[in-house]
């Protein structure tokens, strides 16, 4: 399935929601936040969230500091 990923290019086999993509790309849940399609989604909306060909994926990482 071919998806945009960070505005790249990405072909992807296999995910089939947006916490699988996240496992993929080896991304822990509290420290990303994810934008499917322009929409961001609450951590417990991952595995709800089918890809499909096209979806546009924004992986944003959470960082705190002072």
């Amino acid at each position: 399935m071919k998806l945009w990923v960070n505005g790249e290019p990405a072909e992807i086999n296999g995910p089939l929601n947006v916490e699988d993509l996240a496992k993929h790309y080896g991304l822990q849940k509290n420290s990303v936040l994810i934008e499917h399609n322009a929409v961001a989604l609450h951590q417990r909306e991952w595995t709800e969230r089918p890809l499909a060909e096209g979806d546009r994926i924004e992986f944003v990482r959470v960082v705190a500091g002072g």
